[in-house]
């Protein structure tokens, strides 16, 4: 099956992906993740348009741990219009200090060498993978 190119995320509340949805301005997809190369965690947000094609990130580093999820819901407050719920959003890709952010396409099949296709999409730095059959869940 082929990568469709709006990858469905389905919103889980009190899991993994329950700081996604919809805004006034389009989707966004939110999260803190660890950042193993540095102290604390990583708080993200990323915001998309109404068609799902990436505007913008914000990455911070959060040195105390606990104060992480305090900051997430304070970038959260300022979407208006914020809704929680499913999105479809287009692959993206950002570095910030070296670290890869976004969701990235990826080749985990076996293909005869020159024949490699993607069939997998992988949200990074949290690692959340989705894959056939696209309906928005994940595996880690």
């Amino acid at each position: 099956m082929t990568v469709p190119d709006l990858i469905p995320i389905a919103y889980e509340p009190h899991y993994r992906t329950d700081t996604i949805g919809h805004w006034a301005g389009g989707q966004f997809l939110a999260h803190v993740t660890w950042a193993p190369a540095r102290t604390g965690c990583w708080v993200v947000l990323h915001t998309f348009d109404p068609a799902g094609r990436h505007l913008g990130s914000t990455v911070e580093l959060v040195p105390v741990p606990g104060d992480s999820d305090a900051r997430l819901h304070q970038l959260l407050d300022g979407l208006p219009g914020r809704e929680y719920g499913d999105i479809a959003i287009a692959p993206f890709a950002e570095h910030r200090d070296g670290d890869l952010f976004g969701l990235v396409l990826e080749s985990h099949g076996e293909y005869p060498p020159g024949e490699e296709q993607f069939d997998w999409a992988e949200l990074y730095p949290c690692r959340l993978g989705f894959g056939a059959p696209w309906d928005g869940t994940y595996d880690t």
